[in-house]
């Protein structure tokens, strides 16, 4: 969430850079600040008319003793006409903050002065790319067969226990799953961050702190008997960690990683690219989440892409690496980039990760605040990304490595699934 202050300093500057996001709403900008301005104003008069009260009834208890009971009591008249307009005041003052809350919810972040213009993932920028791209027999399959032939998972099993798009792994890609996770997290782990075990479950308030409400609410799963929501990644609880909290500025940078199932609605999904793991309602992601200085942030963000660049680079998958245009950017978001992998079997690039600085929009309904030098409280800025989601992962691994014989298995995960191959 933006914070007023800002807006009301930069108004013009925001509704440039929201356009370039293709936000039509502009118009709640101005609405905004003539909203507070009506707010601001209630706050001083109410202020005004409390101190005035307080001065009064400092006075009438002065007159009794003084035995001026008339004049005491033609002060309580007075007394008793500002409590009621006192009132008066708070509820207005009461309808409108919910009013600046309610379009300050609707207002997306800022992006970023060097995010493109554009209106989906076709409009998204290559940064760079690496690795290089599988040679495969003319016979080679998509992963969902491979998944079938290797009995590795059932979606049809998935689909008798729950719905379709609820895998279940089994065997072998039990095992890759297991060995994937494994991997993610003693990578984060020697990379400095502290490990988490989140709840799968979070409430409507930490919900919205990190963004997923008001904006994603139709493409979570409620549990509505308890108002909880299942989460759609762990970024959410473990970011959540830090909420009103006020930490210290020599603790940055923060640096927390975690693995959790996944769940997501992924309403109006359909079509050929949903097929297999492309697009699962439940998965399974390791996610690295930072809280850092504000000066240090654009700083961290390349480093989280680098960190993740080397994950994909050690399981000698192709990958590409893309800003994202403004149109394909998140709500919460500044500056996202999002990775890509090659599947070979496929013969298409699949998005395996997105690294996103969201500077104070989240650390604002949060409230992680630091003091600054000047001994005053200033947000902290929060990042986070996947590193990495493991349906398209297993996928592309799957699709790159088959061979006549089996399946292999790169060098960094044999000695986790104990083999160096996937046979029949």
């Amino acid at each position: 969430m933006l914070q007023l202050a800002y807006i009301r300093e930069n108004a013009e500057q925001i509704k440039e850079r929201l356009i370039v996001r293709n936000f039509k709403e502009t118009e709640l900008i101005d609405q905004l600040i003539e909203l507070d301005e009506k707010r601001r104003k209630t706050q001083h008069q109410l202020d005004e008319q409390l101190a005035e009260s307080n001065k009064i009834a400092k006075s009438i208890g002065q007159l009794f003793k003084e035995g001026k009971a008339a004049d005491a009591n033609e002060l309580k008249a007075k007394s008793s006409e500002l409590k009621e307009g006192n009132k008066q005041l708070e509820e207005a003052l009461k309808g409108f903050e919910e009013g600046v809350k309610s379009i300050l919810v609707q207002i997306p972040n800022v992006p970023h002065e060097t995010v493109p213009p554009g209106n989906s993932d076709e409009d998204n920028i290559e940064i760079r790319s690496g690795g290089e791209m599988p040679k495969l027999a003319e016979d080679a399959v998509p992963h969902w067969d491979l998944l079938d032939k290797y009995k590795l998972m059932s979606l049809e099993l998935g689909s008798k226990i729950t719905a379709g798009g609820f895998p279940v792994f089994m065997g072998n890609g039990a095992k890759l799953q297991r060995a994937l996770v494994a991997y993610f997290l003693d990578s984060a782990i020697k990379a400095g961050y502290t490990e988490y075990i989140p709840p799968l479950l979070v409430n409507a308030d930490t919900a919205f702190a990190t963004g997923q409400l008001p904006d994603k609410e139709g493409q979570m799963y409620e549990v509505g008997a308890d108002g909880f929501f299942m989460i759609p990644t762990a970024e959410v609880p473990i970011t959540n960690v830090y909420r009103n909290t006020m930490v210290k500025e020599a603790d940055f940078p923060i640096k927390m990683t975690g693995h959790s199932q996944c769940f997501r609605r992924e309403a109006g999904s359909y079509g050929k690219d949903v097929r297999g793991l492309n697009r699962v309602h439940q998965f399974e992601k390791v996610e690295v989440v930072q809280i850092v200085h504000p000066d240090k942030s654009y700083e961290v963000l390349d480093e989280m892409v680098a960190y993740v660049e080397g994950l994909l680079q050690s399981l000698n998958l192709p990958y590409r690496i893309m800003k994202l245009c403004g149109g394909d950017l998140g709500f919460t978001s500044n500056l996202t980039y999002d990775f890509e992998v090659y599947a070979a079997g496929q013969k298409r690039w699949l998005e395996v990760s997105s690294i996103s600085n969201f500077l104070t929009f989240q650390s604002n309904r949060l409230k992680v605040r630091f003091k600054n030098k000047d001994g005053k409280n200033q947000l902290a800025h929060t990042l986070n990304g996947s590193a990495l989601a493991l349906p398209r992962i297993i996928a592309s691994l799957l699709e790159n490595n088959q061979t006549a014989d089996g399946i292999n298995i790169p060098e960094v995960l044999q000695a986790f699934m104990g083999t160096d191959k996937i046979t029949a």
